[in-house]
């Protein structure tokens, strides 16, 4: 859990009920429901349990219901649909921006909730139909989970569909397959979508407080949310809240698009070039190397999300990399660099793709990528094994429950088998509790089962008349999802970490080992092995952000019923919005599908160097893999490994405050993939200020900090496909500009 989510919550210590303005217009006292509070054992700051038992909060059971407010309603209004939809739309951008220069998104949920509060807040004073009205609590969350929805899916479009075309496995111009990409990205979400119905009974309901599923992000959106609702002090927060996110967005998005204009003074300080132009003949080996600040409002602000621990592992990947190995490599002749100007002999790119020998004479970035990816995969599955026990339990529940319903199925016919009622005779849990939803708000197994039988379908069809996939693949990458959702659903509810990156990696190595085991031909089974990726990677992304919507509705008391409804209107906007976005950045700088112009691209895209790594290792029979980078790729992930299981012993043990010490090492292996090292460093920045800020001025943190972070996300997202599009257009920095400050005045 984040030190942000830590901090959501904790400014959620609000009473249980609040009984809000009496009749004749005095303010009465908030009463706290005496009731037992329910804290996970594991997953949970220290300090946050406290302050969970203090305010009488049970994260596993709906929110007490306040005697004394409004009926709300219909809750799936067409505001609360646009509005969310166009949150979504704005994070969706955001996250294709972010991903495809450093392999980082985020969700939508808490600008969702913040921002639609803020709008329809405004609105709702009015006496316009359909737009005037009250607004509780509820359509908040419809608004948060319309936009959650909308903003996802970006993912496949950072990382699996770049590679296609960087491998020349799709057309050459990613314009010329728009329909395509359409059709793929629908099937992929309503896989995810259709599914996340019975994985809510299971995670939510069934099994959540026998695994300890907090779902930290989820609860947090649904406290802030709780919080904004529930009193005049609440909605003085949020105004609070609102304006530093406003104004956040607003100075991000003017910095990203004036900047362009003037980007060595405004954008990037590539300090040591200057300090080589001034006679520091010896600043021109750190130029080389990338390093140097840049001054991008997105990545401080996610310093200030993710906390020092994740930022500072991911400084350290870049130092160890490009600071210590990159250089080592080449000092020894077993990396190789390329002259980068005629001007100025001293420059050279070692970022270099392009190359007629990379097993044996291979540039830095390449040898990079195999220690880099290795290391994420092996990281990714310690972190599973090390908690087998719960995964255990979750299966194993998994399992009694189907055999119950099954047997219960098998006896209303009269009939019996001792082996399952032998299994569903199992106790899953004492805690287990049933759907506090009324049945007419639930989603009727029917309408989510008819959807999943169609998705199945069309996913056939569309994978096997535009891929050729044959229908025994298309089936195998499903249910590959749907077994991967459940392990992501866990993790995200136990850590707020979803292993999208075990889930792609997984399902490529499954997959290489079907088309090995077939013959296919290399340029076909590179095909399938990204493609099936993408489709598990997809429906896992997809069904675990809406679970986590769910949850947020659980604790609101919302039907899921209507916020399914929701969910799929804001899948619907996804599916157009993100491949366009896609399309656009690709118009706008070819470079991002195209290795031929990959050494000085803006957006060097690290997951598609992960996704095309794999790919090529199960099925180039050359195995085109340095022996040394092969060799020191083992050792880091051996190292990565330890460290996991360290990490884990300590936590477990009760040594947390030692564990908070141990490096994030699937961060860090983000590092080797990464050769700009200014968003490691920014990064840092935002950490830095994000810690002593909490640690001198609690108060302010608590309340800004989130907002101002999400506003600085945004902005910079938006601002970057405005420069897309001023870019397509001609007008941008690069057509108008100065590169004043660069070095070799290029940057």
């Amino acid at each position: 859990m984040s030190e942000k989510q830590v901090e959501d919550i904790e400014a959620s210590r609000l009473p249980t009920t609040y009984s809000g303005p009496a009749i004749d217009g005095t303010v009465n006292e908030p009463t706290i429901e005496k009731r037992d509070s329910i804290v996970p054992s594991e997953g949970v700051p220290d300090e946050l349990k406290e302050e969970l038992e203090q305010a009488h909060i049970d994260v596993y059971a709906p929110f007490p219901i306040d005697e004394n407010a409004r009926e709300e309603g219909n809750i799936l209004t067409i505001r609360a649909l646009f509005v969310g939809c166009v949150l979504g739309a704005l994070v969706n951008a955001s996250n294709v921006y972010l991903g495809l220069k450093t392999g980082w998104t985020f969700t939508a949920n808490m600008l969702g909730a913040l921002g639609g509060f803020a709008i329809i807040k405004l609105i709702s004073l009015t006496k316009i139909p359909w737009i005037g009205g009250y607004f509780g609590p509820m359509e908040n969350n419809i608004v948060q989970t319309a936009a959650t929805a909308a903003g996802g899916l970006g993912t496949i479009f950072v990382s699996a569909v770049p590679a296609l075309y960087q491998m020349n496995l799709l057309s050459k111009d990613p314009a010329d397959d728009y329909w395509k990409l359409i059709s793929f990205t629908a099937v992929s979400a309503y896989f995810g979508f259709t599914f996340a119905v019975p994985l809510r009974k299971f995670f939510i309901i069934h099994i959540a407080r026998e695994l300890n599923l907090v779902y930290p992000t989820a609860s947090a959106t649904a406290l802030t949310i709780r919080s904004m609702h529930l009193s005049t002090g609440g909605l003085e927060s949020a105004k609070k809240r609102i304006k530093g996110l406003s104004i956040a967005f607003i100075f991000a998005f003017i910095q990203r698009v004036v900047s362009q204009y003037a980007i060595g003074i405004l954008w990037d300080w590539h300090v040591f070039w200057w300090i080589y132009t001034w006679g520091g003949k010896g600043a021109i080996s750190l130029v080389n190397w990338g390093w140097y600040l840049e001054w991008t409002p997105a990545f401080i602000g996610s310093g200030m999300l993710v906390g020092l621990n994740a930022a500072y592992s991911f400084l350290a990947g870049s130092i160890i990399a490009w600071g210590i190995i990159g250089p080592t490599l080449v000092a020894y002749d077993a990396a190789f660099c390329q002259r980068a100007s005629e001007n100025y002999p001293d420059m050279w790119n070692c970022n270099g793709l392009r190359l007629s020998d990379p097993k044996n004479a291979p540039s830095p970035r390449y040898w990079m990528i195999w220690p880099g990816v290795l290391l994420m995969m092996a990281v990714s599955f310690a972190e599973l094994a090390v908690n087998y026990k719960i995964i255990g339990k979750a299966f194993g529940a998994a399992t009694t429950m189907g055999a119950k319903r099954l047997n219960s199925l098998i006896e209303r016919h009269g009939k019996s088998n001792k082996f399952i009622a032998k299994i569903a005779a199992r106790p899953i849990s004492g805690d287990t509790m049933e759907d506090p939803s009324p049945k007419e708000d639930q989603v009727p197994a029917w309408m989510w089962g008819l959807g999943c039988i169609g998705v199945v379908i069309l996913t056939c069809v569309v994978l096997g008349l535009q891929y050729q996939f044959p229908v025994g693949y298309s089936i195998l990458s499903l249910i590959l999802g749907l077994f991967f959702a459940l392990l992501a659903i866990q993790c995200t509810g136990a850590t707020d970490i979803t292993p999208i990156t075990t889930v792609s990696k997984a399902s490529q190595l499954i997959m290489g080992g079907v088309t090995k085991g077939q013959g296919t031909a290399m340029h076909t089974a590179q095909l399938y092995n990204l493609m099936s990726g993408a489709v598990a990677a997809g429906a896992a992304s997809q069904s675990t952000d809406l679970v986590n919507d769910f949850k947020v509705g659980f604790l609101l008391r919302t039907p899921p019923r209507v916020q399914w409804y929701a969910q799929g209107v804001g899948s619907f906007v996804s599916i157009w919005l993100a491949p366009s976005i896609f399309v656009l950045f690709t118009k706008a700088y070819p470079c991002i599908v195209d290795l031929e112009l990959s050494d000085s691209c803006d957006f060097l895209a690290p997951s598609v160097s992960a996704w095309r790594a794999v790919a090529v290792a199960m099925t180039d029979p050359s195995f085109p893999i340095p022996t040394s980078s092969g060799i020191f790729a083992i050792v880091i992930s051996i190292v990565g490994v330890l460290v996991v299981i360290g990490r884990h012993y300590l936590n477990s043990t009760g040594h947390t405050k030692a564990a908070k010490f141990m490096p994030n090492m699937m961060v860090l292996g983000l590092g080797f993939l990464l050769p700009q090292t200014q968003y490691s460093t920014a990064m840092c920045i935002g950490a830095t200020i994000a810690y002593v800020w909490q640690k001198k001025w609690p108060l302010g943190f608590e309340i800004y900090c989130f907002s101002i972070a999400a506003g600085l996300i945004a902005g910079e997202g938006i601002g970057g496909v405005i420069n897309a599009l001023f870019q397509v257009v001609n007008i941008s920095g690069n057509t108008l500009g100065t590169n004043v400050g660069c070095p070799d005045h290029s940057c």
